[in-house]
């Protein structure tokens, strides 16, 4: 069977995408977690992902002797083998629209993603009120998302951002987390939109599995010394 390398559930939101993508479409897979144990070249999680992966990172797509890593390159792969899944938007402008948006995502939001890491399990309100006070990056980080989101769901009639869950939705999920965790200010659209993602059964497969690792990793949590 097809095998998805991902790291911790709770922290790693490149995992996220390709693992709730496969889940919500109903494509089988299996999941290969690899424990985050530091990030250091001599690190058990180093060692195992670079049995699979040269570049010693998560996710990894593994179908027989071809590997696939970096989440986007995954979701291409995985539309490309599951065409009957729509894993993309069906309209040819949609989709179009949708790569673009998730490309922006792959590369962008560098003050949201620096400041805000993902941590499912925390609740920090009152780090996100510092945050959004202190880091005029975060607050043009949101507001690009406030607008994007908004004019797709105004353009597609939601639920999601066109119209059905596509890879699109999976590559905001983090985000959504985020926005969670941190309580960030978000319109009350908006805030409806997140609360959808969060309702999907995939997203919340993710989430369920996430706080039951009860795995802190200190490396990982800047804003707290324990759990």
């Amino acid at each position: 069977m097809q095998q998805l390398y991902i790291g911790n559930k709770n922290y790693s939101s490149w995992s996220m995408r390709p693992w709730v993508l496969l889940k919500q479409a109903g494509i089988p897979f299996e999941e290969v977690m690899v424990r985050f144990d530091s990030f250091g070249g001599d690190s058990q999680f180093k060692a195992a992902v670079t049995a699979v992966n040269p570049i010693g990172k998560v996710p990894v797509w593994v179908d027989g002797d071809l590997a696939v890593w970096d989440s986007l390159a995954i979701a291409e792969t995985l539309a490309e083998q599951f065409p009957d899944k729509a894993l993309w938007p069906r309209d040819a402008h949609a989709r179009a629209k949708a790569r673009s948006v998730c490309a922006e995502m792959h590369s962008g939001f560098t003050a949201l993603r620096s400041h805000c890491p993902m941590n499912i399990e925390a609740r920090l309100p009152e780090v996100g009120q510092l945050i959004w006070r202190d880091q005029a990056g975060v607050r043009a980080d949101v507001a690009r998302l406030v607008a994007m989101w908004t004019a797709l769901l105004d353009a597609h009639g939601g639920p999601m951002l066109f119209g059905e869950f596509s890879i699109a939705d999976a590559f905001f999920a983090p985000i959504c987390m985020r926005l969670t965790t941190y309580a960030l200010p978000i319109p009350a659209a908006i805030q409806a939109y997140v609360d959808r993602v969060k309702a999907l059964p995939g997203i919340q497969a993710w989430i369920t599995e996430a706080l039951a690792e009860q795995d802190f990793r200190a490396f990982e949590e800047p804003y707290r010394l324990a759990r």
